[in-house]
């Protein structure tokens, strides 16, 4: 098992919030159990949903993000003016700066994020909290399936990599979303309350 390196020489890390990067597999249900733990948080101001940039039209039938063309992703980027970037299937991601600001201020910011991005993110917050969301291959399968916007080849491709498992993390809890999406909303509540106390 890949180990990734918390230990090396940093500035001092963003604090004194924290961010929670919820990461797995597509067809996983991320953004079921995140709108869903969104819902019950309406009130509470001190946690943000981050709204991903990403470089895909606003119109392409996916999550509700922030579209935005490679040459402006790739300024904001050189300039540091986004939390955190990671390439995935041709495009470019990235968590908007307002999260840093945000966890700053000692707020809460609970992402929809990467693997690809761990080893930025354990560098640069003080209070990291991974979920990893995940299923049984059989499963992934039938829900991307059943989105259809893949093709036979990339649902393949997708599964491939959803078979890879995540390195060490100092806090890493894994919800197995099998169930009723309601239960893993409350595995992930719980979660994120446990981390915070």
């Amino acid at each position: 098992m890949a180990v990734l390196d918390t230990t090396r020489a940093q500035a001092k890390k963003l604090g004194p919030g924290a961010l929670i990067m919820v990461v797995g597999p597509s067809g996983a249900g991320k953004d079921t159990l995140i709108y869903g733990y969104k819902e019950q948080c309406k009130s509470d101001e001190s946690i943000m949903f981050a709204r991903r940039l990403i470089t895909r039209p606003a119109d392409a039938g996916s999550e509700p993000h922030e579209a935005i063309c490679h040459e402006e992703m790739a300024r904001l980027i050189d300039q540091g003016r986004v939390a955190l970037s990671w390439p995935a299937h041709g495009l470019t991601y990235a968590l908007p700066e307002c999260v840093d600001h945000h966890i700053s201020k000692g707020g809460i910011a609970i992402a929809n994020g990467s693997r690809k991005a761990l080893a930025d993110a354990i560098g640069k917050y003080e209070k990291l909290l991974v979920v990893h969301i995940t299923a049984p291959i059989h499963v992934l399968a039938q829900r991307l399936s059943v989105r259809g916007r893949e093709t036979a080849e990339d649902i393949e491709q997708r599964l491939r990599r959803a078979d890879l498992s995540l390195p060490y993390l100092p806090h890493l809890v894994e919800i197995q979303n099998t169930n009723d999406p309601q239960v893993g909303i409350t595995q992930l509540k719980q979660a994120i309350t446990t981390f915070l106390r």
